[in-house]
């Protein structure tokens, strides 16, 4: 039984709207097809208002919730008709993220899945971090379960986007967890030097390191934390961006993109990773993927574009589906939680 799904992804580096329409098949195991898939850059507008969602009170925190539902609504409507796309079984979108914290027990996704809903007429499935973080877990990564079934020969799939998370079996369970910051850093570095991104990594690439900041970094507790673990902007704000404050951008820059190679590497080379699957915005980062590569032995594969910039959208529509069937759709051992579990609101 084939499905049609359509994932929605919005990255903590708020580089635009991923939205991937899939085809889903099991026979011995879940294959998958990329049908159709867009980034929709953020207007000024939308950008900022995401950006300072983290301040908002509990009042404007509701509002931006329903108009970013009823915005991802009209997106993916238009995503539709632009395409002229019939028999789509369902919707899955991931939200963007304000709060992570959970330890706390909590963390949230706005876009509310009901205003998609009623803007596309499809069933949306919504709100996959939740269930995890009120069952101990970390509600991420929650990726690893489209490793597990569609990726699954590959020794780790690392993921460079605002954060950079790898997942990889070990002991006979899949394990993952978030290793650094990657492009929340980066990026806000770059738009200092105003431009939205160090493209290829050439700005890092002319910058001095700092060995002094490089120290401070490579020492931040969470590097010492056993996994699963993961990582939240709350974290970058209280941990990161004040010790880049009185640096040059350009030598900040050198040094984090050091600082993420460095702390990458130890991850691969401590589990003897053989070969491993590059996806995410920072996979085009080439001084970044030069670094890792002087400092392993592994193998590194980047796949074709489409891959790289949409795998995380393709696993949010395969939970959508995985969800619709009542499977498994988030692993304890990636998470921390304390059982596998099926998670996701359906509208």
């Amino acid at each position: 039984m084939k499905t049609l799904a359509i994932g929605l992804m919005s990255g903590t580096s708020l580089d635009g709207l991923d939205i991937c329409l899939a085809e889903f098949e099991k026979k011995d195991k879940w294959h998958f097809q990329i049908l159709k898939a867009e980034t929709l850059p953020y207007s000024p507008d939308w950008e900022n208002k995401l950006k300072n969602s983290i301040h908002l009170s509990a009042t404007e925190l509701l509002e931006l919730h329903s108009d970013y539902g009823f915005y991802l609504g009209q997106k993916t409507k238009d995503f539709i008709e632009k395409h002229q796309l019939e028999n789509i079984g369902l919707i899955a979108s991931h939200g963007h993220t304000v709060f992570h914290q959970p330890q706390r027990k909590f963390t949230l996704q706005i876009g509310d899945g009901r205003a998609i809903k009623m803007k596309t007429g499809i069933p949306v499935l919504y709100d996959f971090r939740s269930q995890d973080v009120l069952m101990e877990g970390n509600g991420a990564p929650l990726v690893p379960i489209g490793d597990e079934l569609l990726f699954s020969q590959y020794d780790a799939c690392l993921n460079l986007g605002g954060f950079s998370n790898i997942s990889m079996i070990s002991k006979g369970r899949r394990i993952a967890f978030d290793i650094a910051p990657v492009n929340i850093v980066l990026n806000h570095l770059a738009q200092q030097l105003n431009e939205s991104y160090d493209e290829n990594g050439d700005m890092a690439r002319k910058g001095k390191i700092s060995e002094t900041l490089l120290a401070e970094l490579n020492s931040l507790s969470f590097y010492q934390l056993p996994h699963p673990k993961s990582l939240g902007v709350e974290w970058c704000h209280q941990s990161i961006f004040p010790k880049l404050k009185d640096i040059a951008p350009l030598e900040a820059l050198a040094t984090f993109t050091e600082h993420i190679a460095q702390q990458i590497s130890k991850i691969i080379n401590e589990n003897k990773i053989k070969n491993i699957f590059i996806t995410g915005g920072g996979a085009y980062n080439t001084f970044l993927i030069e670094k890792i590569k002087e400092k392993t032995k592994s193998e590194i594969i980047i796949p074709e574009k489409q891959i790289i910039e949409y795998k995380e959208a393709l696993i949010f529509a395969f939970m959508g589906v995985l969800k619709i069937n009542n499977e498994i759709n988030v692993l304890s051992s990636a998470t921390g939680s304390t059982a596998d579990h099926c998670s996701g609101i359906i509208a």
